[in-house]
């Protein structure tokens, strides 16, 4: 009997799996196989066309793979589209790297155009390399015909769905606190923020108030940068706050601070002596004014009414009292809305600080840190350093900002209810992920800034006319060709940025500069493919 020698050569069986698959069509005849069997309806959620596969992509579609070919083992007509993500920052940040790019003026120097087609190249190249890796791991999706979102028909569906929002009222233009990366010079999504620990500075500092004198609020900020951009003090309704007086070197002062605080702000201020002289709650305190320990050096702090107000946000920590610059923090933007304070951001999109800020103009904000503690003198009670986390940009790892701009927003809080309750209809493996996970997330949901300040993304499809304001969604290609008069052979930026619409003013319309978020050509696809 003649002897038969197994082969365990792992690669030699995959190439030959692979060939036989290859030479007798198997994927195409299983397809048409189970085509009349009940549908199972695939999108796939895309990588990004930024590299080479790695392990975390790898698994993820040989999870899914394992779960189609059992879909079709059971009989099932299982229509896939794979697709690629080809848009958006990630990309944008390799190219940058490749081309030795450090800023957006480098881009606009550069040329908008040129960059864009080197985005192009760069998504289009990857995404052939992905198909080949992808392929050879025995992935059984139609990369042929991949969905890809730089393709016009992708990118009009994105088109039409903001159209549709903007006919349901969904749409809006307004001027909100979100996360900015200062080196990309564009607001990102919370999703793209990653943490890790930063040291800042802990600065215990003074502001006084109006009328009286040697008497001050005392707040904590481990930001010191946001203290040009002050309007108000915030205080906890039912906490209880002392009037201290304490001495430190002949110098007698009146500090205001949470009651149970006193001892450790004031051993930090170093003071010899102090004695608690009457208490008051937070309620007490509200509508107290005071005056900007900056007034000096910036103008535009003389310009605003400071006063204290009250939040459910403020902590027995630190001391009781907390600044408030509703230009740079989500939390202090909308006390700010509540309270009709003023919205101050003297920052532009690089992070420097612009004329408003008076002495500081020019300076990055982060590296002004130590200026604005200079400039605060005597009103310095105390400064320590703090190590905590804090955010940074997941693409360049620059940390971020908090900055009040002009963006677009989706109204996602006014459907939240809406939204949970299809949550609630799916049926989610594990169960935890929807009922626990998703939900909550969804719970949480703010209206969604889709704005980025970019260029190789999907244009936002909105036109603004220069004369009265006014604005109009496009939805489709055809739609804007017709209104414009003009052909549209590219509907990416600069080309479409190029194409204007008459307005009934009279006027001329202008396509808005900003792109999509991203993100925006994920929540399309089921429809976009």
């Amino acid at each position: 009997m003649k002897e038969v020698t197994a082969n365990f050569n792992a690669k030699e069986i995959e190439r030959e799996v692979q060939e036989y698959w290859r030479t007798h069509g198997i994927y195409k005849a299983v397809r048409q196989y189970r085509s009349s069997g009940k549908a199972f309806f695939f999108v796939d959620g895309p990588p990004y066309t930024t590299g080479q596969i790695h392990l975390g992509t790898a698994w993820n579609k040989i999870i899914k793979d394992s779960l189609l070919r059992y879909q079709r083992m059971n009989g099932r007509n299982v229509i896939d589209r794979a697709g690629y993500d080809m848009h958006g920052l990630p990309i944008e940040v390799k190219v940058e790297q490749t081309l030795g790019f450090s800023s957006k003026k480098d881009i606009e120097k550069f040329g908008i155009e040129h960059f864009i087609e080197q985005c192009r190249e760069f998504a289009i190249r990857n995404k052939n390399l992905m198909d080949a890796q992808f392929e050879s791991l025995g992935i059984w999706l139609d990369f042929p015909n991949a969905y890809q979102t730089i393709k016009p028909g992708y990118i009009e569906a994105a088109w039409w769905t903001l159209a549709r929002a903007e006919e349901k009222g969904m749409l809006e233009r307004g001027y909100r606190v979100v996360n900015w990366c200062p080196r990309c010079e564009t607001a990102i999504a919370d999703a793209e923020v990653e943490y890790w620990d930063e040291t800042d500075p802990s600065v215990f500092v003074k502001f006084p108030i109006k009328g009286k004198e040697n008497e001050y609020l005392v707040i904590w900020t481990t930001t010191p940068w946001t203290l040009p951009a002050n309007v108000a003090v915030a205080v906890a309704k039912e906490f209880v706050y002392a009037r201290v007086r304490a001495t430190k070197a002949g110098r007698e002062e009146y500090l205001w601070m949470a009651e149970p605080l006193i001892k450790p702000v004031l051993k930090k201020g170093r003071y010899q002596q102090f004695e608690a002289l009457e208490t008051r709650t937070g309620t007490e305190l509200a509508g107290w004014e005071y005056d900007s320990p900056l007034a000096e050096q910036i103008p535009l702090q003389r310009e605003i009414a400071h006063r204290v107000v009250t939040a459910d946000f403020v902590a027995m920590e630190n001391t009781g009292l907390v600044h408030i610059a509703p230009g740079h923090g989500w939390d202090d933007y909308v006390l700010g809305t509540k309270e009709s304070l003023a919205i101050v951001c003297p920052v532009d999109g690089a992070g420097k600080f612009l004329p408003a800020a008076g002495i500081f103009a020019g300076k990055f904000v982060r590296d002004a840190n130590g200026d604005v503690l200079d400039a605060l003198g005597d009103h310095l009670l105390a400064t320590e350093k703090i190590t905590h986390r804090y955010g940074h940009c997941w693409r360049c790892k620059t940390p971020i900002i908090f900055r009040a701009t002009s963006q677009w927003f989706l109204k996602a809080s006014e459907i939240r209810d809406l939204m949970l309750s299809e949550v609630e209809k799916v049926t989610w493996y594990p169960e935890w992920a929807g009922s626990a996970r998703f939900y909550d997330w969804i719970k949480e949901a703010r209206d969604w800034c889709i704005s980025r300040q970019r260029y190789w993304g999907i244009p936002i499809p909105v036109w603004v006319c220069e004369k009265c304001d006014k604005y109009r969604v496009i939805g489709t290609i055809a739609e804007l060709e017709k209104a414009s008069g003009k052909a549209v052979p590219d509907p990416h930026r600069p080309y479409v940025d190029k194409v204007t619409i008459p307005c009934t003013c009279g006027g001329e319309m202008h396509r808005v500069e900003d792109i999509f978020d991203v993100w925006f050509d994920s929540a399309v696809a089921s429809w976009a493919t």
